[in-house]
């Protein structure tokens, strides 16, 4: 039995294809913002799905794209690399329309406040040039608490070749504030820009 799920902002959807019998079921139920797998869970009965058979499960959801355009969510601080503060601001310094006078860049999703530099640099190659100065993510994590943030990103330059630094820092930050959500770049992609 294939399964696949999608988590929306009102309605859980829910297709399956049982693969031995070639039939198809569908559910919709309403979402549940304070559990999101219980949503999923109520699309089974529906459905007729024995969840014991699912071979193949598929999950999808528009709640974090919506957060994002509509700017809601947790306050998030980021801890980045010393030198790189603005990088999330400047961008790749492209207009999509360059003789267009009245163009303004979005507003970046953590605002200047809550970037914070860490002492600390990779190379290109993964190589460390600058050791990880813990006690700047000690003082970064409290910084970034003091000034509002409900959940901290760390993103440090060239981590996609070696994460040792992330995640060390992203260690720190759990013991510094162990109810605040850590997001590391590392953890999300490896991959260059």
């Amino acid at each position: 039995m294939r399964v696949a799920s999608d988590i929306g902002g009102t309605f859980t959807d829910l297709v399956a294809f049982d693969e031995d019998t070639g039939e198809l079921s569908l559910a919709k139920v309403p979402t549940t913002p304070d559990d999101l797998t219980r949503g999923v869970l109520e699309t089974l009965d529906p459905a007729r799905i024995d969840a014991a058979r699912i071979g193949c499960f598929i999950h999808g959801t528009t709640l974090i794209i919506n957060a994002l355009t509509e700017r809601r969510g947790a306050r998030t601080g980021l801890l980045t690399t010393q030198g790189f503060r603005d990088v999330l601001e400047i961008g790749r310094a492209n207009r999509p329309d360059i003789y267009n006078f009245s163009f303004r860049k979005p507003e970046p999703f953590v605002p200047r406040d809550l970037r914070l530099e860490v002492t600390e640099r990779m190379d290109h190659k993964g190589e460390v040039i600058t050791p990880l100065d813990e006690d700047s993510v000690r003082r970064g994590v409290r910084a970034l608490l003091d000034r509002g943030a409900r959940a901290i990103a760390i993103c440090f330059l060239h981590a996609y070749r070696n994460p040792a630094h992330e995640r060390r820092a992203a260690e720190i930050a759990r013991a510094e504030a162990p109810r605040t959500p850590v997001s590391v770049s590392s953890d999300i992609t490896r991959e260059w820009r």
